[in-house]
């Protein structure tokens, strides 16, 4: 009886798949031809996932989840989760240890950052992305391209993240600050005041 309950269940959350997946492409203003290009999945594919033609698979929600930037779990609409604190683990990288503040794949991260100081080389690289940063506490050092700038707690910088760059403690203080970094092309806008000097 209970493996009939659960069957049950599973068909009831597979038939909402459809729906979903038509509104959430809807909300997003993608026309089926886009997402089947941004997922390499054909747009009969697509059609038939959401006329519930087609049963949903991981080899199939995996690429929308991401092309539409959402958690695998709004596709399949599981339950919500009571709590909304984001409980992540630390990320540590040498003297830099990295908070994880954002907990969906793709599209724009957030971190809160400790950087410790270090004798290290400020050895400058590059990436694809856009990054901006908000001091919190401390001096962080930026070198960006010919750039060698300190930034104090609450000011911010941004900068293409293909330019070559490296950042961290500007002295001998930890600094701890907010890091958002996203995909190329995708820009934070920061409106501030002049500074007066």
């Amino acid at each position: 009886m209970k493996r009939m309950d659960d069957d049950a269940r599973l068909d009831a959350v597979l038939n909402e798949v459809g729906p979903r997946l038509r509104r959430i492409r809807r909300e997003r203003g993608a026309t089926l031809g886009s997402l089947s290009e941004a997922t390499g999945i054909s747009v009969s594919t697509l059609s038939r996932l959401e006329s519930g033609g087609r049963r949903p698979s991981l080899e199939l929600l995996l690429p929308i989840a991401r092309a539409h930037q959402v958690p695998l779990d709004e596709l399949v609409g599981a339950p919500p989760v009571g709590d909304p604190r984001v409980r992540s683990k630390p990320i540590v990288r040498g003297h830099r240890t990295m908070y994880p503040l954002t907990n969906r794949p793709g599209g724009l991260q957030a971190y809160k950052v400790v950087h410790k100081p270090s004798a290290e080389p400020c050895e400058q690289r590059t990436h694809d992305g856009y990054e901006w940063l908000y001091v919190l506490s401390g001096r962080l050092r930026l070198l960006l391209g010919d750039h060698d700038v300190v930034l104090a707690a609450g000011e911010a910088a941004e900068f293409d993240t293909r330019v070559p760059h490296w950042f961290g403690a500007a002295d001998d203080k930890p600094v701890e600050f907010l890091s958002l970094f996203g995909p190329q092309g995708e820009r934070m806008h920061v409106r501030a005041r002049p500074r007066r000097d």
